[in-house]
Order: C-alpha cells, then structure tokens, then sequence
C-alpha cells in the first residue's frame, strides 16, 4: 500500500468515526434538552360554568376611532 493511499484511508477512517461521534452526541443532547413529560396522567372534571351576570361584569370595546388597538382582560370570580 503506498503512503498516499494509507493517508487517504486514514483520513476516512477519522472522519467516519467523527461523524459517529458526532451524531450520537446530537442525539443526546437533542433528549436531554427536552422538558420531561408530564409526571402523572390527570382525570379533569366536568368544565365549570361561568355565573350569572359575568357577561355585564365586563366592560365592552370602546369604539375611539383614534384607537388602533383594543385589549379587554376581565376576571371573575366565584365566591
């Protein structure tokens, strides 16, 4: 085998097992940077209904033609 040919095969040598060793750290860190699962299966209920009333509770959009954007947040409680 001439020495030309040993460094070629060399090369491919090294640069196949650097690639091996590359994907198989990709996989793992790609698994490790994933946020767990959940921990346990929960059972939910029936979806509570809103009270009486929570439409007049909140306020309606202005209608400001100089307004571009309109956010309403409203909250309601039971109690």
């Amino acid at each position: 085998m001439s020495g030309r040919r040993r460094v070629w095969l060399w090369a491919a040598a090294v640069w196949v097992a650097l690639v091996a060793v590359a994907g198989g750290l990709t996989l793992w860190l790609q698994d490790s940077s994933e946020p767990p699962g959940p921990a346990l299966w929960q059972r939910s209920g029936p979806q509570p209904t809103l009270p009486e009333g929570w439409a007049t509770a909140c306020p309606g959009p202005s209608l400001d033609p100089d307004t571009t954007r309109v956010i309403i947040v409203c909250g309601v409680t039971r109690g």
